[in-house]
């Protein structure tokens, strides 16, 4: 649990609107954020000491809602989106995806990051249209925003899931591994005799999420906050303290 920190937008958000939107985001008085630990562009740390651009925003929406924040921390998206379907969670940092639409409702994105591909260095694969082929395989992390994305939208190849792409891919000796673009990055620079495909398979669009059946008035207050860090640049500062990237979205 982390101390409040004075609301950026006092005369907005000390309101009676304010307070309905707390009562229904953080009924036990604290306000419950699932954080991806598995996505080192939103989160890093500990699941005892978590940092990040998430951990920063949760703990500036409980500021502005007049509550304490405390954080459950998971290894994977599929976690997470499972404590916040739970209600182990009350709030959730997700990409926007239409496979989860159906439970649960987002903000607009604050981050967007992108998904990419590695394949052998003599690999005949060499744009990102060439992975959709017979005989290919690609190695996704189970549950995240690229496995529901590629699920959907490759036809030919075929995709092997485990605890992490780049995993499986070197212990099945895939054609491909997907990942967002910086940990893969990584993977290929550490792991002589691979490279990246140029461009990307997809850009994820990052946001928070809660359950569908929450309120419009809620889902309001938390777009209007995640308005003002973007546009204040408390995101953007967020993401250079912890040495990540990312496009900020307008809006």
């Amino acid at each position: 649990m982390l101390a409040i920190t004075k609301p950026r937008l006092a005369g907005l958000y000390a309101s009676p609107m304010v307070t309905s939107v707390a009562s229904e985001l953080a009924p036990r008085g604290v306000l419950r954020a699932s954080i991806n630990l598995g996505n080192p562009v939103l989160a890093q740390g500990t699941p005892a000491a978590p940092a990040g651009v998430t951990v920063d925003i949760a703990r500036e929406i409980a500021a502005r809602l007049g509550v304490p924040v405390e954080y459950a921390c998971f290894d994977a998206a599929r976690k997470s989106l499972a404590a916040l379907l739970s209600g182990e969670a009350d709030i959730g940092f997700l990409a926007i995806e239409p496979a989860r639409a159906e439970q649960v409702a987002f903000t607009p994105p604050y981050a967007l990051i992108e998904g990419v591909y590695a394949v052998p260095e003599d690999s005949p694969l060499a744009t990102v249209a060439d992975v959709d082929a017979p005989g290919v395989r690609v190695g996704v992390k189970e549950g995240s925003a690229y496995d529901l994305h590629l699920t959907r939208t490759l036809s030919r190849a075929s995709i092997v899931r485990g605890a992490d792409g780049t995993t499986v891919f070197a212990a099945q000796r895939l054609e491909a591994a997907a990942g967002i673009r910086e940990p893969v990055t990584e993977f290929v620079a550490s792991h002589p005799g691979l490279r990246l495909i140029d461009g990307a398979f997809m850009q994820i669009r990052q946001s928070v999420g809660v359950t569908r059946g929450k309120s419009a008035q809620s889902l309001a207050c938390l777009t209007a906050i995640l308005a003002d860090l973007k546009a204040s640049g408390f995101i953007a500062s967020s993401l250079r303290r912890s040495g990540q990237r990312a496009v900020i979205p307008e809006g």
